[in-house]
């Protein structure tokens, strides 16, 4: 045990794995759909096992890209993407994924759409993590979307199910408490806290987003909730998607690791590398965690304060795909935009905004 009980931690390496994302939105169907998942995954396998190679065996950790064997919906249907492209718990492309988190000793996460057999004709966009044992240990998913049903959306329901630690779950580990956070939430705040609070203390985030040399929401957003967690973030963005409408390269760059002081480590260039790779150390993180000063920020949070506000000014209404009689309907593409100008439009005729 360190000075003050805290447990001692390893230190190791994590690797944003900055890879191509194959698009399947012109496979002609599931099958087509799968078998380009199945070639995806295949290199995968490939580079990770390059990788470790040529970081070293302490490489214990990988992220993959959002919508990493995929790409995203592009005009499908909700239900026709959940039918194309969508994955099931337990299947064949998750067992190979498995396979290689076990063949090269390491956890990985990679971000799927996914079909749950629960909520028919919809599907969720998840974060999983495979233990180096090949298993599935943690799934995450997104709670904020501008395009694709969320938990939220069926939220009795889902809670029913999966309860709240289901919706926030922690996967503790030999490599430290692991949670993941689906792209662009990490610009809410509060996803990272309710994470942290349960004990969280590296972040996963599997992003897709136009890598610039500016500084962007995103990558301010990610050295913030580094810094006000007091947790490690390893970001990994796509190194360009292929066979979609945009420029292959419209969606690439700088992956990165964030310390928990919100200090970048690593952080690449564009096109497929490894270069965002950096150490994990838990020891060190865990002795900041417990060390009282104004840079605690886990320790000085006043929590009670936010929770009425929260309560009764929120803005995105729960179960909104949620029939009385508890079924499930399946929206239209237009339906998220529609609902988001709805809100907009209360928000302005309370003088909220």
């Amino acid at each position: 045990m360190a000075k003050g009980g805290a447990t001692l931690g390893p230190t190791y390496y994590a690797l944003a794995l900055q890879t191509a994302v194959q698009a399947v939105n012109g496979c002609a169907d599931r099958s087509e759909a799968m078998a380009s998942i199945g070639a995806t995954t295949g290199r995968l396998a490939g580079e990770i096992r390059a990788a470790k190679a040529f970081i070293g065996n302490d490489l214990r950790l990988v992220v993959l890209p959002e919508y990493a064997l995929t790409s995203y919906p592009t005009g499908e249907s909700v239900a026709g993407w959940a039918e194309k492209a969508a994955l099931d718990k337990d299947c064949a492309e998750y067992d190979a994924l498995g396979k290689i988190a076990r063949d090269n000793d390491l956890f990985l996460c990679v971000n799927a759409y996914e079909r749950d057999a629960n909520f028919p004709d919809l599907y969720f966009q998840a974060c999983i993590i495979f233990a180096p044992s090949g298993e599935q240990i943690l799934r995450y998913r997104r709670l904020n979307s501008m395009f694709a049903p969320t938990p939220h959306d069926v939220w009795d329901k889902y809670l029913d199910i999966y309860g709240l630690e289901g919706v926030f779950p922690v996967a503790h580990t030999e490599i430290g408490n692991l949670a993941a956070i689906a792209s662009e939430e990490i610009l809410y705040p509060e996803i990272a806290r309710c994470l942290a609070l349960r004990g969280a203390e590296v972040f996963l985030q599997p992003t897709g987003e136009m890598g610039c040399n500016m500084e962007t929401p995103k990558s301010i957003a990610r050295r913030a909730r580094a810094f006000e967690n007091m947790a490690y973030v390893v970001s990994a963005n796509a190194g360009g998607i292929l066979d979609q409408a945009l420029p292959e390269s419209a969606t690439d760059g700088r992956s990165s690791i964030t310390d928990y002081r919100g200090l970048v480590l690593a952080e690449s260039g564009w096109g497929q590398t490894i270069s965002a790779h950096a150490a994990i150390d838990l020891n060190a993180l865990r002795q900041h965690r417990r060390r009282p000063g104004m840079a605690n920020q886990l320790s000085r949070q006043r929590l009670e304060l936010f929770a009425e506000t929260y309560a009764t000014l929120g803005t995105q209404p729960a179960n909104t795909l949620l029939e009385k009689d508890g079924s499930v309907k399946t929206p239209e593409r237009s339906y998220f935009g529609d609902s988001q100008a709805a809100i907009i439009a209360k928000l302005a005729k309370s003088g909220r905004i």
